[in-house]
């Protein structure tokens, strides 16, 4: 019989949203805010570390954990930078951050089971929910509030069945950069209830206005309880390579590792050369263009929109404006992107506009617009 599974036929569809919509637009000439792509290209030393893995031969099977000099650089990172105290054992590298949420989620979920996200959520990890046969469960914030999470929000959602919450910060859409006592708010309901966090942190880079991200797993009582993922993807400008990594408690880190050897056995070799030195001596080339274009993202936004209400969330963003989709005053081919359709850190040219952009659309997605994200 010709048929696909349940899991297929039963669950939101997957497709390029906006992208494809903008793609069906002949004639136009669009700047795609939709796609989470730096325009900067990755770093050469990153390059010639992989070149140089290649011709020393690493081109075999490696450690499905991931090599052992790579987990153990970023293990000083998340010690360093995040807070989280890790070791290599507590690290496992995986093909960017939505292959780490995969992960964590098959290995996680049971049919039933809900699933907290907070709305404006980041549709990506939805699919992923009920692929593992989990229940989305949605906890709007307030834009009046900025986004502001608070404790009775979350816990008016959950139920003898919630299992998790997921937890994205700085946010993806909203560009909401989380602070600790907002964090804290969070975790207490998490603890109270027994839930497990799942934080992705692909973003942590990305903060300017004096922002400073904190990783909530680095809160009392919280890294027992926390799925932590990351990616090299935004702050090396390297999301088409594919890597990124998350830490887990002990007790989970062998029913991760069952299903990432599943899915991929393990990441390719020879680019886990690339991340280790640069992780451990250099800082990310996202710090230097992220203040230096941070003006610049916030300013296209207010003179893109002609909105109030627009250009207000873009000035409380301290990750990320307003996601817009415009088209600019001047022809532009081969455009560079940013991400769930809003203006990000490397928009250089952003605040050069001549005259207000055309708005095209003011959503990430059906969901997010039917939940509070309106074309102003």
């Amino acid at each position: 019989m010709r048929r696909v599974a349940k899991r297929i036929s039963q669950t939101s569809a997957k497709s390029f949203g906006m992208y494809d919509k903008a793609s069906r637009l002949a004639g136009e000439d669009l700047i795609h805010l939709e796609v989470g792509r730096p325009h900067a290209d990755t770093p050469a030393h990153i390059k010639q570390a992989t070149i140089a893995a290649l011709d020393a031969g690493k081109v075999h099977y490696s450690d499905p954990r991931g090599t052992l000099e790579l987990r153990e650089t970023l293990a000083a990172k998340l010690t360093r930078q995040n807070g989280i105290k890790a070791g290599p054992q507590d690290v496992l590298v995986t093909n960017g951050v939505t292959h780490a949420a995969f992960v964590a989620f098959m290995a996680m979920f049971d049919p039933g089971d809900e699933v907290i996200l907070l709305q404006p959520h980041y549709p990506q990890h939805v699919g992923k929910i009920e692929l593992a046969g989990a229940v989305p469960v949605f906890a709007t914030l307030d834009a009046n509030d900025n986004y502001t999470i608070h404790a009775a929000a979350i816990e008016a959602r959950v139920t003898s069945r919630t299992r998790a919450i997921v937890l994205v910060n700085p946010s993806n859409p909203t560009g909401r950069v989380y602070s600790r006592a907002e964090l804290q708010a969070l975790a207490e309901v998490a603890i109270r209830h027994d839930l497990i966090v799942i934080a992705d942190e692909v973003y942590e880079d990305i903060v300017y206005d004096g922002a400073r991200h904190t990783s909530i797993a680095a809160l009392d009582g919280m890294q027992d309880r926390t799925v932590t993922m990351f990616a090299f993807t935004k702050s090396y400008a390297m999301d088409g390579w594919r890597i990124g990594y998350l830490t887990a408690p002990q007790w989970l880190m062998p029913a991760l590792l069952k299903i990432a050897m599943n899915d991929v056995t393990h990441i390719n070799t020879f680019i886990q050369d690339a991340p280790a030195p640069r992780s451990k001596d250099r800082k990310p080339c996202s710090k230097g263009l992220s203040r230096k274009t941070a003006a610049s993202a916030t300013s296209w936004c207010v003179r893109s929109t002609r909105c109030p209400a627009c250009a207000a969330r873009c000035r409380k963003a301290r990750s990320m404006p307003f996601p817009i989709s415009a088209r600019p005053a001047s022809r532009r081919r081969n455009s560079p992107t940013g991400s769930c359709g809003r203006p990000m850190w490397w928009w250089k040219r952003a605040a050069s506009t001549a005259r207000p952009a055309k708005v095209i659309c003011a959503s990430a997605s059906a969901r997010n617009r039917a939940s509070g994200w309106k074309k102003e």
